[in-house]
């Protein structure tokens, strides 16, 4: 049974010593796709060359996360749309909203949300979105450009059965994380999924972070993987009272059609 990953974190420094053999432990537990998630224009750029090092199991986004939206500026605005260019950069982001840091402040944020939306409506990609704390913001900046966007998919979603109603409303996928297997944590997440239309749902690890919080045996270095992900296939197939090989079918089909994978 094939799963795609749709966000995990090849880029990061844990992962820059075992990358090949992390790809390809996922591969062998039919994790065979993952999209390379971007979070500022380094990490973006690396992404890329990660996938096109790779071409038959990655796929890369480009964007800039809130947490490092003050450094947007037109030069970063020129650079991911030449990284945008690139058929294996398959979506716009990670980008969003997220008070519940502020690493960038909330006006920073905002300009660079409405920037990468406006690049996306260029681009004609989707994006991979971020919200924390910031819902009644992100769900109106959102609205606004809805019409102009290809889809979209909200990316690690977390919230609660209303939240989750606003975001298909506006047509968008949800991608759901390990965050459904902590029971200390994800309950109003484990209320929601069974309201998600099978077609608009997708997996993801978010690899390193948010190991699953009840697999076992636990890795020792507590680092999450791809591999991984048909854990969290059979979590939500559970929540669902669906078999796990629909979740996987239909995530991985929903994938596809998002993302526009070959």
């Amino acid at each position: 049974m094939e799963l795609i990953d749709i966000g995990s974190n090849l880029t990061h420094a844990s992962f820059s010593e075992d990358r090949a053999d992390v790809i390809a432990r996922a591969a062998l537990a039919g994790v065979t796709r993952q999209i390379i998630t971007g979070a500022d224009l380094a990490s973006s750029s690396a992404a890329l060359a990660i996938a096109a090092a790779n071409p038959s199991r990655l796929w890369s986004t480009a964007g800039v996360h809130p947490h490092h939206a003050a450094s947007f500026d037109p030069a970063c605005r020129d650079d991911l749309l030449e990284l945008l260019e690139h058929p294996r950069v398959v979506a716009v982001g990670e980008c969003g909203l997220d008070y519940f840091r502020n690493f960038s402040p909330p006006a920073a944020q905002r300009a660079a949300f409405i920037a990468q939306l406006e690049i996306a409506v260029t681009v004609a990609k989707p994006v991979f979105l971020h919200q924390r704390d910031s819902h009644e913001d992100f769900k109106a900046i959102l609205k606004d450009f809805r019409a102009g966007l290809v889809g979209g998919v909200a990316h690690c979603f977390t919230g609660d059965s209303g939240q989750l109603e606003d975001y298909l409303a506006l047509d968008l996928c949800i991608g759901i994380t390990g965050w459904v297997c902590d029971e200390r944590r994800g309950a109003h997440l484990r209320e929601a999924v069974p309201r998600i239309p099978a077609d608009r749902m997708m997996l993801e690890t978010d690899a390193p972070y948010l190991l699953p919080r009840d697999l076992l045996p636990r890795p020792k270095s507590r680092r999450n993987e791809p591999q991984y992900l048909p854990h969290i296939a059979r979590a939500v197939a559970g929540i669902r009272n669906e078999p796990w090989e629909s979740v996987a079918a239909s995530s991985t089909q929903t994938a596809i059609k998002l993302f526009g994978l070959v």
